[in-house]
């Protein structure tokens, strides 16, 4: 019977750090959320003129080259990988 009390111990203990790790990456994940968010948030109050920062520049330029890039590849046809024969299996 002291082996099966010591097995429940152990299950328990296991579950409770299983949950807690749970939790811990749920945390991480709201708090990525959050930086995300604010990200946005401060990107939308520097295009629109209402926030100004010497730091926050180049971050916002970057978001802005990089929405651009992604716009062109949107709007341009995709390019062929390669316009030779198929290659042989081996």
């Amino acid at each position: 019977m002291k082996f099966l009390d010591k097995a429940k111990s152990a299950a328990e203990t296991a579950a409770q750090k299983a949950k807690e790790g749970v939790e811990d990456v749920q945390a991480r994940k709201d708090l990525h959320g959050a930086y995300v968010e604010l990200g946005k948030k401060t990107a939308e109050l520097v295009d629109a003129g209402t926030l100004e920062h010497a730091e926050l520049t180049p971050l916002v330029g970057r978001v802005a080259e990089l929405r651009a890039k992604l716009e062109d590849a949107a709007e341009s046809p995709a390019e062929p990988v390669s316009s030779g024969p198929p290659a042989r299996p081996l």
